[in-house]
């Protein structure tokens, strides 16, 4: 009796170590959170023209190819990103559209219109004074935590966004890569909105037929654009207190935007306190800044359409035609805005130009494309 029950004793004891976890390499037992593989981000040489100013730095966001290469999978992921699962970053920044989304304004989850247009993301790198159309945001990937959590945008919770990444079989590893992290719960919402910034850093135009003309040298101007640059667009030559386009006084070269925050004169209210949409001045409380909104870039304008912060005009001559009005009297508009009069000739001559500034390759450049 006492021998079987040794014999059972001594069965019961292999079988619980039977049951034991396989040892790793190291004796202990396997880490789940752990991530394995490379971790040395490699840093990104950004290609910039050298008639472009210098990028804005961010120390607390230095790029790596890994990082770019990470941002460029986050941003077209609806699957993580959206409630739905049908939403990425890429759906209110096409491509082919540089990075806009032809709607008047953007388009969220649900269906429903949000409260302003998708700007472009191109150049957002030499951007030195906030983002948004109000510069409510000052570093450019602290921009991208509010639409993921915005209902009228991709509405979804970052702890449920975080939770999918720390989950898929192939984002801890980029994770890995792009920040030198060891453990699943080392990725973050910090980390992956600067890997989104990472990536759109990269989204640089400057291939346009006015870059070929103006900077390279070669290319020319047909004689109708010519009209347009030197006449209409730019102000160098223009006598002071002539009525005149002057498009340039905030949409000049290289960038053809100054990144400042103006009333435009498109809107005509009583008084500053009357916007419905203050834009700017609902973030400095300045009721000076009330109507005031961040003047884009002019780059692949013809492909940006509709225009302005919500989208009112439908084509680039309404946009003419209501500067050509002039503005409303609104005690903070802009002092540029001051009506004038063109041919027809003339205003197909600054259409013309404002076509030279398209950048064909921008559309199909397989940096800036969906992975396959």
């Amino acid at each position: 009796m006492i021998r079987s029950l040794s014999i059972l004793g001594t069965l019961l004891l292999l079988t619980a170590l039977g049951c034991q976890e396989e040892p790793t390499g190291g004796g202990g037992t396997i880490d789940e959170g752990a991530i394995t593989g490379p971790a040395s981000p490699t840093p990104y040489a950004l290609e910039v023209p050298d008639y472009f100013p210098a990028p804005v730095d961010d120390p607390e966001n230095p790029m790596s190819e890994e990082g770019v290469e990470l941002g460029r999978h986050l941003f077209y992921d609806a699957i993580i990103f959206s409630t739905e699962g049908n939403m990425s970053c890429a759906s209110c920044h096409k491509q082919e559209l540089a990075f806009t989304d032809g709607f008047g304004r953007a388009i969220g989850v649900r269906g429903e219109p949000g409260l302003r247009s998708s700007m472009s993301l191109v150049n957002l790198a030499f951007n030195p004074n906030g983002f948004n159309w109000d510069g409510g945001e000052q570093k450019l990937w602290e921009q991208a935590i509010h639409p993921v959590e915005d209902m009228l945008e991709l509405d979804n919770d970052w702890e449920e966004v975080i939770r999918k990444l720390r989950e898929h079989e192939d984002y801890p590893a980029r994770f890995r890569a792009a920040f030198g992290i060891d453990r699943k719960a080392e990725i973050s919402r910090e980390l992956t909105v600067k890997a989104l910034a990472q990536f759109q850093r990269t989204i640089i135009s400057a291939d346009s037929k006015f870059d070929r003309v103006f900077y390279r040298n070669t290319d020319f101007f047909t004689e109708e654009e010519q009209l347009g640059a030197d006449s209409l667009f730019f102000v160098e030559n223009v006598p002071p207190g002539t009525l005149h386009p002057g498009c340039g006084h905030c949409h000049n070269a290289p960038q053809f935007g100054d990144n400042q925050f103006k009333n435009n004169g498109i809107t005509d209210v009583g008084s500053i306190y009357d916007f419905v949409d203050k834009g700017r001045g609902d973030i400095t409380g300045n009721p000076f800044d009330n109507g005031k909104f961040r003047t884009p870039t002019l780059r692949n304008i013809a492909l940006t359409a509709p225009y302005m912060h919500d989208g009112r005009f439908a084509t680039l001559e309404e946009v003419i035609d209501d500067y050509a009005a002039g503005g409303h009297g609104v005690e903070n508009e802009d002092p540029n805005i001051t009506g004038f009069t063109l041919t027809d000739r003339e205003k197909r001559a600054l259409l013309a130009f404002l076509h030279t500034l398209t950048d064909e390759s921008l559309l199909t450049d397989e940096r800036f494309s969906a992975p396959e």
